[in-house]
């Protein structure tokens, strides 16, 4: 056990999705894992473990972003010895070729956050994905035809910032395809931990056109997106 995740040794697997949301999690192990148990719940913050495919696969919700889930990263793949991880979560955007329910996998992730620029001495940091875990999810979209957008993620430590026009105009010009919080941090801690990472992020608002979905939906819907990341990290 550790001071956030209340599992014994062996409970988790060495591929583990991450959720922010523990009610997601808890979907995720019910509707997809066979024989799914809840192996962690300190702070509500819900771990399963179960099987997808014949292979033990493990789910734990990771909260708010890059500290919360720094946190939790840190903790299972030091003391778990978890070698890859795939955050599942929501995004907003900008793109106006970009539309609600869309997924987005993080080949890299910019950022605002100053958490990898402490840890890498003020320089820049290069936060991308594991090439392998990102091929895979490519190859598996193509596979199960389900659309996908690869390109660049924006984490920021500010959610009530996204209204700030100077920034999001500066997002959009450079490109960057969804804006959300953990990205750049579980990237950062790939790097640095030698575990294997990528993000996948499904639309959840259009921030130019004020769209949103419901808190149900994001509790409970985004299957395709699950069944990508479930579908690639089993995958050697």
């Amino acid at each position: 056990m550790t001071i956030h995740i209340n599992a014994n040794l062996y409970d988790f697997s060495d591929l583990v999705l991450m959720p922010g949301d523990p009610k997601r999690a808890k979907y995720i192990a019910e509707k997809y894992l066979q024989s799914s148990i809840l192996v962690s719940n300190i702070r509500s913050m819900l771990g399963f473990t179960g099987y997808y495919k014949n292979r033990k696969v493990s789910v734990l919700s990771h909260g708010i972003g890059i500290p919360s889930c720094s946190i939790y990263v840190y903790e299972l793949v030091t003391f778990f010895n978890v070698k890859k991880i795939i955050r599942v979560g929501t995004c907003g955007t900008v793109n106006n070729k970009i539309n609600l329910r869309d997924i987005i996998v993080g080949v890299g992730a910019c950022t605002d956050s100053k958490v990898n620029r402490i840890k890498f001495h003020d320089y820049d940091f290069s936060a991308i994905a594991d090439v392998g875990m990102l091929l895979n999810m490519i190859n598996i979209a193509k596979k199960i035809k389900i659309k996908i957008l690869t390109g660049n993620l924006f984490s920021t430590d500010l959610f009530y910032c996204t209204h700030d026009d100077t920034r999001l105009k500066l997002i959009e010009k450079f490109n960057i395809l969804g804006i959300e919080m953990e990205t750049a941090g579980i990237y950062g801690l790939s790097a640095e931990l030698g575990f294997k990472a990528l993000s996948i992020c499904t639309v959840s608002d259009h921030l130019k056109r004020k769209e949103t979905i419901s808190s149900q939906d994001r509790e409970n819907s985004f299957d395709d997106m699950i069944l990508l990341a479930l579908e690639s990290i089993v995958l050697d």
